[in-house]
């Protein structure tokens, strides 16, 4: 239909077709249809096999250092074997990339990204049948042993926290009295913490990930962490993240309160959770409360973890002093 002027009526602009990352095939495959990157057969080479399941991670909304951490493992893993096809990579190509390997932990998290990788291969994209992974084990790394604050240096380290500002006291304290991890507290923000009741404020631990869902929880803090807050507010103004700043920065804000409170052993955020831990656990709480109030998957090594804090949380044993020989 033409307007009173004779010419053709204007036209809604078309939005751009967002093209699907992958489309199954008559065959029963997965084809993809990202801007010219050939589709995934078992003759792609790893370089094409490594984009498609970055971009497969990526959909799927794992965390972007899980993603950058194995798109880098898997380009090492091309590096040494050569940009073969896929379904021409052997066991005795692991075996080279594994090898490589410096520490007993890159040798694990080398294995973890390939054996994902295969793993997508074989159920997500189904282009290939066999697993080259699959005869290889991790190498099972012991569990550091916890080394807890003693009772007079948390003290001497809450009030060096303090006098260094209201950033560094709120930062111990999270992870000294409510447990936290040191990604949970960069990544706590000011809706996160209710303080409809002053005198019992509450902390909500969240999680963007759904993969990570059954961590969260909510934890009771207590009037002092009222009094931090809002000096930190006071300091701050407005806030969205408590703790707006880098993980290494926290770690070396954790060493200069430490040193500023005269404690000479290396102290970490993970010392400062593991001495809550170890509280807790002074305090009654069991193996389950333990993974509860650590946001920490109920599994055989977690449990192995909590088993540790309870252990030293038990009261020193008492040597029995034989009678001094006669004379």
């Amino acid at each position: 239909m033409s307007r009173s002027d004779g010419t053709p009526p204007a036209q809604a602009p078309r939005r751009p077709l967002q093209p699907p990352l992958f489309e199954l095939g008559t065959d029963g495959r997965l084809r993809g249809h990202v801007a010219l990157v050939p589709d995934l057969t078992p003759d792609s080479s790893l370089e094409i096999a490594r984009y498609w399941y970055r971009r497969y991670l990526e959909q799927s909304g794992h965390p972007r250092n899980t993603v950058n951490s194995y798109s880098y493992d898997l380009a090492v893993f091309e590096m040494l074997i050569g940009s073969k096809p896929i379904g021409e990579i052997r066991p005795r190509d692991i075996a080279l990339f594994l090898d490589d390997s410096q520490t007993r932990s890159t040798r694990k998290r080398r294995l973890t990204s390939v054996s994902g990788f295969f793993k997508f291969l074989i159920d997500k994209a189904q282009v290939l049948e066999h697993d080259p992974t699959e005869s290889f084990y991790p190498e099972h790394i012991p569990l550091k042993t916890p080394r807890p604050l003693f009772r007079e240096e948390q003290e001497r380290i809450l009030a060096a926290a303090e006098a260094d500002g209201p950033r560094a006291h709120a930062a111990v304290w999270l992870m000294l009295c409510l447990g936290l991890s040191r990604g949970e507290v960069l990544q706590l923000r000011a809706d996160h913490v209710d303080l409809s009741d002053p005198e019992q404020p509450v902390v909500y631990v969240f999680y963007e990930n759904p993969r990570h869902r059954g961590r969260e929880r909510k934890l009771a803090a207590g009037a002092p962490f009222t009094a931090i807050y809002r000096r930190l507010v006071e300091e701050h103004g407005p806030l969205d993240y408590l703790i707006p700043i880098l993980p290494q920065s926290l770690n070396k804000l954790v060493e200069r309160v430490a040193l500023a409170a005269g404690i000479q052993r290396h102290v970490t955020p993970q010392t400062l959770r593991d001495t809550f831990a170890v509280n807790r656990a002074r305090e009654g709480a069991d193996e389950v409360e333990l993974l509860r109030l650590l946001g920490l998957a109920d599994d055989s090594r977690n449990r192995m973890s909590v088993r540790r804090y309870i252990k030293l949380a038990e009261p020193p044993l008492l040597a029995e002093q034989s009678a001094p020989p006669r004379t």
